[in-house]
């Protein structure tokens, strides 16, 4: 058979043995060439620990029969989908996480619950006997959730981390301490490592200090001492960062009634640069990061007022399903290249080619990066065109014009 024809097979990476069985798990968007798992061994460890408090699979589920079952942060379902038959309340920021977990709760014959799978935003559930928190990479997102949660917390709730031990650090600890209750951990298992906390109902942690507010600088162009607003776990949430602030010195001007889109809006800076700078243009805010989006809509609104017209969307880059393809004039970027904590270009990658389905011919995509990475070599792959409109030792600001 020839080997270019044959249908892929289902990579071993995608298999987790779990105590309650085994799934077939992927990340979200599923793309055959994806070699990270949507899963570590954290997951495994936390896992398998439940399982073995109770001694077996089946001993578990008796100890969580009837027990209301919160997830925090549970990256691609995996968590939730190896407790499905317990119908845990999933909370996440992440739109790609919720998908995924989505598709894996449907894969492994699980109902999927729409009142099950709530966001960062959504309101917590009023009582949650075990809280298992999947501790993320922002500490910002984890204080800021934990006391969300805190309310619904008893004296009898089960809290546990888990995490890689590159993820926690005194400071997290520190964070379940002020927030929920006396906290320690277990030995490291396969460089994971787990926390456990013991709710103390006494505990004034006070209110929550997110989102942060900040003025930007004075030498930036039209947003210059405007203020942003920073839900936790959004990037830079104290300052602006070089690269943001780099290309805001070189954004260009949208015309009269163009459609813009900021895309990874993150707290929403770019987007509101550049509806000062073209009044009358529409912006369109995107990030996966519910918090992002947030922060987006929030920063936008406190400098140009209710009325201004802008959308807002959760979403995956410009899916189709979220921009109607050849809509948009002028998208802006300053793609990530991070995956939790793997270095990766497939979201940037996404992000360029949604960018061009999603422009008219002579609309333009401006990029930020770092100068290493080469994004100019993508874009002229894609857009068969690539110009430096400004550069330093670190940063480029790239222009690709759709054909």
């Amino acid at each position: 058979m020839n080997p270019q024809t044959t249908p892929a097979a289902t990579p071993p990476a995608t298999t987790l043995a779990t105590p309650w069985g085994t799934l077939d798990l992927t990340r979200f968007p599923e793309d055959p060439r994806e070699r990270l798992r949507a899963w570590d061994a954290a997951d495994e460890y936390l896992l398998r620990h439940l399982a073995g408090e109770a001694d077996s699979a089946a001993g578990a589920a008796t100890a969580l029969a009837g027990r209301r079952i919160a997830v925090l942060g549970d990256r691609w379902g995996a968590l939730t989908t190896a407790l499905a038959e317990h119908r845990p309340v999933q909370i996440s920021d992440s739109h790609l996480g919720r998908q995924a977990t989505r598709a894996n709760l449907a894969r492994a014959g699980a109902v999927v619950e729409d009142g099950l799978l709530l966001t960062t935003r959504d309101t917590p559930p009023e009582r949650i006997d075990v809280l298992l928190v999947r501790v993320p990479k922002s500490l910002a997102l984890l204080e800021d959730q934990l006391h969300r949660l805190a309310p619904a917390v008893h004296e009898g709730t089960v809290v546990i981390g888990t995490g890689m031990v590159t993820e926690i650090h005194t400071s997290t600890l520190r964070l379940f301490e002020r927030i929920l209750g006396p906290t320690r951990t277990s030995l490291a298992v396969r460089k994971a490592r787990l926390v456990f906390c013991t709710p103390d109902p006494g505990l004034d942690p006070g209110p929550s200090p997110w989102p942060h507010r900040y003025a930007l600088p004075p030498d930036i162009g039209p947003a210059a001492g405007r203020t942003v607003v920073n839900h936790a776990g959004t990037f830079c949430a104290e300052r602006l960062d070089i690269g943001t602030r780099f290309f805001l010195a070189h954004l260009p001007v949208p015309a009269p009634g163009a459609r813009v889109v900021d895309l990874g809006c993150g707290n929403g800076v770019v987007g509101t640069a550049a509806a000062l700078a073209g009044p009358g243009a529409e912006v369109v805010f995107v990030d996966e990061s519910h918090q992002a989006v947030a922060s987006a809509e929030e920063t936008f609104r406190t400098n140009l007022g209710p009325d201004a017209p802008a959308r807002f969307l959760t979403a995956d880059a410009l899916a189709a399903e979220a921009i109607a393809p050849g809509s948009v004039d002028l998208v802006l970027n300053n793609p990530p290249f991070h995956s939790h904590q793997a270095t990766t270009d497939a979201t940037a990658w996404r992000m360029f080619t949604g960018s061009k389905r999603a422009l008219r011919p002579g609309g333009e995509l401006w990029v930020v990066g770092n100068r290493h990475l080469g994004y100019h070599v993508k874009l002229r792959r894609l857009f068969g065109n690539c110009q430096l409109v400004a550069g330093n030792p670190k940063f480029v600001v790239l222009r690709a014009v759709k054909r």
